[in-house]
């Protein structure tokens, strides 16, 4: 039996090739709202960003997410993906 690839994906913080299960996925809804995406299966344009909040700093200040999606995002938009992956990182530490 053939063993299945592992999908890597590039993380827009830190720019490292990791598998996509140890990414999250951040996505710009066709509507235009930017919300993180832990299922992997909102629809729009995704960009993935490692589970810390340094890679995800970092990825804001440079703006490279701004560049994936091709729109601005506002100061409270970078605190409400800043606040919800601080929550995720609070779920991952109880299981």
């Amino acid at each position: 039996m053939k063993e299945r690839k592992t999908p890597m994906r590039m993380c827009v913080g830190c720019r490292e090739m990791q598998p996509k299960r140890s990414l999250i996925r951040v996505v710009r809804s066709p509507e235009g709202a930017v919300s993180m995406d832990v299922t992997g299966r909102k629809p729009g344009r995704g960009a993935y960003v490692c589970r810390n909040a340094e890679c995800l700093k970092k990825a804001l200040k440079q703006k490279q997410l701004e560049r994936a999606f091709s729109c601005t995002l506002g100061e409270e938009t970078h605190q409400a993906l800043l606040s919800e992956l601080e929550s995720l990182e609070g779920q991952d530490g109880a299981d």
